[in-house]
């Protein structure tokens, strides 16, 4: 039976082996006699039985690309796009969180090779351009790496200089990963300056979002995010890995089914799951609240459940900074339904007060919290819009005139509802 060596934070966690395509896991005694062991998910809780079948395949291939993206490593690797061992032992060294899986023989290996392989503005360009027919470098020698997604994207390794320029660097062995490069899809012109607009939207009136910035490498635009799960400590350059898991991990939903109308979370399960397992439910509760608020405006359909996630960090279980955030209705043959309703609203076009009203019952929410909120929120984006040196450039207007346009509505709704 094959198996993978599961780290964490330089500690062996367990053990995951792949049991005739299904993939069981197992804790390491050790592990669970540590006083500061944690569980590696809430559906994977600490204990000597092994986890086999749903529960170990939801949360390990939970760390996996998706889609076109998949199936392009798969192809790239020599096999097959459904088996998540497979693609585990051949990209699972570097993850989202603090997860790293390693084939036994390689674990010595590993840890020895901690490298960073730096390029030159050359091999930087060359690499944007490829990715799309190499999501994730796969199969290059050194790398092992995942993200979680649909969209293209390569972690990697930033060194910034003293005139502020970059140098980046791909991670080769047990070394982390400091930012996430999405290079920016032909289909979707625009979407980086849309992203990190929307994004420093979120930063800019208060909320907790991830820190992203636009630059061009070699001729295509990217986003650059920095990674939320990674801290540098005073001690040393090395960054530490945080854990984390999305929201569809912690539910037990497959990546496959993040969105509610195929059978995905809700987010009357996702505001319980706070209730649950945040170690602070009363800030968290309102960090989600302010995300959806926040997409609802910003004309955000796609803010899955796989785009909300606990991060972990001295034995605290606290929501992640927000990320992902796009205007979708930039492009309007993308759909306006939304990945999770809004009390009966299933598209963006209907969003009202009265749905964030319903969504207070579904969620066990307070209505008067909750519409003070939403005017709060939707007049601080428009102040912040109107103040034209305080948000990235947009070239394109679109994506300003939808989020103005959409918090004028909201605000214009909420003055008439009597409810």
């Amino acid at each position: 039976m094959k198996s993978l060596v599961v780290h964490m934070h330089g500690k062996r966690v367990g053990v995951l082996e792949d049991d005739a395509g299904q993939l069981v896991f197992r804790y390491d005694t050790d592990w669970l006699t540590q006083a500061d062991a944690y569980a590696l998910s809430k559906q994977l809780p600490l204990q000597t039985e092994a986890f086999d079948g749903q529960r170990a395949g939801i949360f390990f291939g939970g760390l996996l690309p998706e889609a076109e993206a998949r199936d392009q490593v798969a192809r790239n690797l020599g096999i097959s796009a459904n088996n998540d061992f497979a693609m585990l032992e051949r990209i699972g060294g570097e993850c989202a969180g603090a997860i790293s899986l390693v084939p036994e023989d390689l674990v010595d290996e590993t840890r020895a090779s901690a490298e960073v392989r730096w390029l030159n503005e050359a091999d930087a360009a060359e690499i944007m351009t490829l990715l799309p027919q190499r999501p994730l470098l796969a199969g290059e020698k050194g790398l092992r790496l995942s993200l979680a997604g649909a969209q293209v994207k390569l972690p990697v390794v930033i060194d910034t200089k003293p005139d502020g320029t970059h140098q980046f660097g791909l991670p080769l062995g047990d070394t982390a990963s400091t930012h996430i490069i999405k290079p920016e899809p032909a289909r979707f012109p625009g979407l980086s300056e849309n992203e990190a607009w929307c994004m420093a939207l979120a930063r800019r009136i208060g909320l907790d979002a991830a820190e992203v910035w636009v630059e061009n490498i070699g001729s295509v635009p990217c986003l650059i995010a920095k990674r939320y799960d990674r801290v540098r400590e005073s001690s040393g350059i090395a960054p530490k890995r945080l854990h984390q898991e999305d929201f569809c991990q912690a539910l037990g939903y497959p990546s496959s089914r993040k969105y509610q109308q195929e059978g995905g979370p809700s987010l009357r399960e996702c505001f319980q799951l706070i209730r649950d397992w945040s170690t602070t439910p009363v800030l968290d509760i309102r960090h989600m609240l302010d995300a959806v608020i926040f997409a609802a405006v910003t004309g955000n359909a796609d803010a899955h459940a796989k785009n909300h996630s606990f991060l972990y960090a001295k034995n605290t279980r606290r929501m992640a900074p927000l990320y992902d955030q796009v205007c979708t209705m930039a492009w309007p043959e993308l759909s306006s339904a939304l990945s999770m309703k809004i009390g009966s609203a299933s598209s963006l076009t209907e969003v009202s007060p009265e749905h964030f009203k319903q969504l207070c019952g579904q969620a066990k929410l307070g209505w008067p919290m909750v519409r003070e909120r939403i005017g709060e929120i939707c007049r601080k984006i428009l102040e912040t819009i109107h103040d034209r040196e305080a948000l990235p450039t947009l070239r394109n207007p679109t994506v300003n005139n939808i989020v103005e346009q959409r918090s004028d509505r909201m605000l214009g709704l909420l003055e008439k509802f009597s409810g």
